[in-house]
């Protein structure tokens, strides 16, 4: 992950992660049994050069870290069987995070229904993802803004701590995104801030999130629809038309001619 997100993610650990343990601070969280925080990272493996994990920011905390992904490699402890069914027991966790990895997912709402299901009454999700960006990575489907974490909200029926974007510096009622910082503020991180009420409306959410669940595993992702090739043109849509310069009449010419 760039280092940008890790960083917002570091700053949502010293918020809602008292270093004393579950209960110490302003969270409001859950309390684990054994005073450690449970801790599920969906989307933790690290590829390539990658050297940053979402594990060596809760180094100086007490937890039991629990890494899920897709695909097995570095910093994954289980491998999802099916893409939208976290391997995790309900009500088991204090924290999920996901960093970098919602805008990868297809049916991102069914992955929010998981991580509700999986987090313990007070306890939090934090997810960060870019609002901007090129397209990277073998499967890039979503940009995410403030009210894209307000829409996750409202349909897993978490409460909303925090929703944040780091947009561009304002320039009269615009952003002006030509001052962006290519090296360190490039992708526009957004991060939500989630947490699960201790009255969460079970049963309800149960046959919204089975029905769903069971529909995104059913059609996997979008490997099944090609992508089809733009028509002509559509990259010149709301650019200046090109206006060809017309060649100069034999008229022309010979004026020319006998001036010269």
């Amino acid at each position: 992950m760039h280092r940008s997100a890790y960083e917002q993610m570091e700053l949502c650990i010293q918020e809602y992660l008292p270093v004393e343990g579950p209960g110490g601070g302003p969270s409001g969280g859950s309390v684990s049994g054994n005073g450690s925080y449970r801790v599920v990272d969906l989307g933790s493996r690290i590829s390539g050069k990658q050297t940053r994990t979402h594990r060596a920011l809760l180094a100086g905390h007490p937890v039991d870290y629990f890494g899920v992904d897709v695909q097995d490699g570095p910093n994954v402890d289980a491998v999802m069987k099916k893409p939208y069914r976290i391997p995790a027991r309900s009500n088991s966790a204090d924290v999920v995070l996901s960093g970098q990895a919602f805008e990868h997912i297809p049916f991102f709402w069914a992955s929010m229904l998981e991580i509700a299901r999986v987090l313990k009454p007070g306890g939090h999700a934090f997810i960060t993802a870019p609002s901007r960006g090129h397209v990277h990575d073998a499967q890039d489907c979503w940009r995410y803004y403030p009210d894209g974490f307000r829409a996750l909200a409202a349909h897993s029926r978490l409460e909303l701590r925090e929703a944040y974007t780091d947009f561009p510096p304002q320039k009269g009622i615009w952003h002006d995104y030509r001052a962006i910082d290519k090296k360190a503020a490039y992708w526009g991180d957004s991060v939500g801030v989630f947490r699960k009420p201790q009255r969460y409306p079970r049963l309800t959410m149960f046959a919204v999130r089975e029905l769903a669940v069971w529909w995104a595993n059913r059609v996997g992702g979008v490997d099944a629809v090609p992508l089809p090739a733009p028509l002509d043109g559509r990259e010149q849509c709301g650019r200046p038309k090109t206006v060809p310069v017309p060649a100069p009449s034999l008229e022309q010419e010979s004026a020319r001619s006998m001036t010269g």
